[in-house]
């Protein structure tokens, strides 16, 4: 008894000391960790398994393996990929203070430093801000024929010839995205300077960044240099002419700060490139997966054949052009372009980067990681669209889960110009569908350029319907003398 009795303080204290460690353990929060995943072989991470496969297999692998939040280390970088809704969100939207757009410097010099969506925050703004006025409702309306113009013109030099789709409508998109950044371009020889040296520029964007001379990505420096002598010519004449013009380059050169600041000639040409770059590729994209998938499915061709002979008959068998209101009246065809988005995810994911340490569900996004939303392990997740690789563009006449499409990107820095990208398409689907067949030449198969595409580019056939061909030569002809 005694023995217990002098033992029993120091039992006491020893009880209250490890009850009051438990207390302290509970109440503490758990230490963030680092995503499951894999970061590969030292220094080459797991890029060489990227490139060795599609990228979207590679992504899903991985997801399927260690979840909706996993790391990896590509590109010569650290990241942690996201393919949950709320994650990208997260990443997106409320929390996009935390995240800055960054992409591999080597094209960051092709397009240009000042270019909006290498930025955020004011200068994101008032640029973004300058680019949706040249897209405006207004602008975009009273540019309907001369995009009809473009489309018409080029599908005639597709008739009764195989064409490799996606580098024929390249130029269909560039020339559209010309219009809107320089309107009624009169000098036609800076016209094809401009194509002849962004072709050049865009053929080395995704070359290995060496700039030995001759090499790929050596010629693009070239001609990116070029293209800022153009574009200075261009602004020149404008200025010689006095000419005020409502299109994008006319937004950036009379834009003002408020202490009167304007904008420099580095930033106008980094924007103006910028947005070339984005508004040709992804939109030929699009039209060249959609004519794929109307192809291979005969129920949506044949229901979209309806929906736009039944304009095409209003227009006197396609002798007047299309008008605004009738490209809002296309709810089939606008439901194919969206299924055709999220089928083909013309961009798979975004580049952001950490700007401090950031936590997320117990995980740790360290400071300086590169955070990559998977939009296409969105779109093809069954828990969001039932069947997800069958293309069934009745799939929107119903409400989808919110933030589950995301084709432009989601929160500040979503494309601007979707809705020009959406209209290109009508135009020309409208037109393709009423006067001509196609078949597709060789097999399937996906080529990443950056953007995904049919391998080789769909190379299809074209014949054009007999009926058509006075009626619609004629008013190609009339368009294109009222652009002159």
């Amino acid at each position: 008894m005694n023995t217990f009795l002098l033992y029993y303080p120091f039992l006491f204290a020893l009880l209250s000391f490890i009850f009051l460690l438990a207390k302290q353990l509970r109440s503490r929060k758990p230490t963030p960790i680092l995503p499951p995943g894999s970061m590969g072989w030292p220094y080459l991470g797991e890029t060489l398994q990227l490139y060795s496969q599609n990228p979207n297999v590679f992504f899903a692998t991985r997801q399927n393996r260690y979840g909706e939040v996993f790391k990896t280390h590509i590109l010569g970088s650290p990241c942690v990929m996201l393919s949950s809704p709320e994650a990208v969100r997260f990443v997106l939207v409320t929390q996009a203070h935390l995240f800055k757009p960054t992409y591999p410097q080597s094209k960051e010099k092709l397009i240009g430093p000042s270019a909006l969506f290498f930025h955020q925050n004011d200068y994101h703004a008032q640029i973004r801000r300058l680019v949706q006025a040249s897209l405006s409702l207004d602008v975009t309306r009273n540019l309907v024929p001369d995009i009809e113009a473009i489309a018409i013109s080029l599908l005639d030099s597709w008739s009764g010839k195989v064409v490799n789709t996606f580098y024929e409508l390249k130029k269909f998109t560039f020339d559209v995205a010309v219009l809107f950044i320089f309107g009624h371009l009169k000098n036609h020889h800076h016209k094809e300077l401009l194509k002849e040296n962004y072709y050049t520029l865009d053929k080395g964007y995704n070359s290995f960044p060496t700039n030995l001379p001759g090499s790929s990505y050596n010629k693009s420096v070239l001609a990116r240099r070029r293209l800022s002598l153009i574009v200075s010519e261009i602004i020149k004449e404008r200025e010689e002419k006095s000419l005020v013009q409502r299109d994008l380059l006319g937004s950036l050169l009379n834009f003002k700060y408020e202490k009167g600041q304007t904008l420099t000639h580095n930033q106008i040409v980094d924007n103006i490139i910028g947005v070339m770059f984005a508004a040709q590729d992804t939109t030929a994209s699009l039209l060249t997966w959609m004519i794929k998938y109307i192809h291979d499915d005969s129920n949506t061709r044949e229901a979209i054949q309806i929906e736009q002979k039944a304009i095409f008959e209003s227009n006197d068998g396609g002798n007047h052009m299309l008008c605004w209101a009738q490209t809002r009246n296309m709810p089939l065809t606008s439901r194919a372009i969206k299924e055709s988005l999220r089928m083909a995810s013309i961009i798979s994911f975004t580049f952001r980067e950490a700007v401090e340490d950031v936590k997320y569900k117990g995980y740790l996004i360290p400071k300086g990681w590169k955070v990559l939303p998977l939009f296409h392990n969105i779109h093809h997740n069954p828990d969001f669209f039932v069947d997800p690789h069958k293309f069934n563009p009745s799939r929107f006449e119903l409400g989808i889960k919110p933030n589950t499409y995301m084709p432009f990107g989601n929160g500040l820095h979503t494309c601007p110009g979707n809705e020009v990208a959406k209209l290109q398409t009508l135009i020309f689907i409208h037109h393709l569908v009423n006067k001509f067949r196609w078949e597709v030449v060789g097999s399937g198969g996906v080529h990443y350029d950056p953007f995904p595409i049919p391998q080789r580019g769909l190379p299809a056939k074209f014949w054009k319907e007999t009926c058509t061909q006075g009626r619609t030569s004629k008013l190609a002809s009339r368009e294109e003398s009222k652009l002159k």
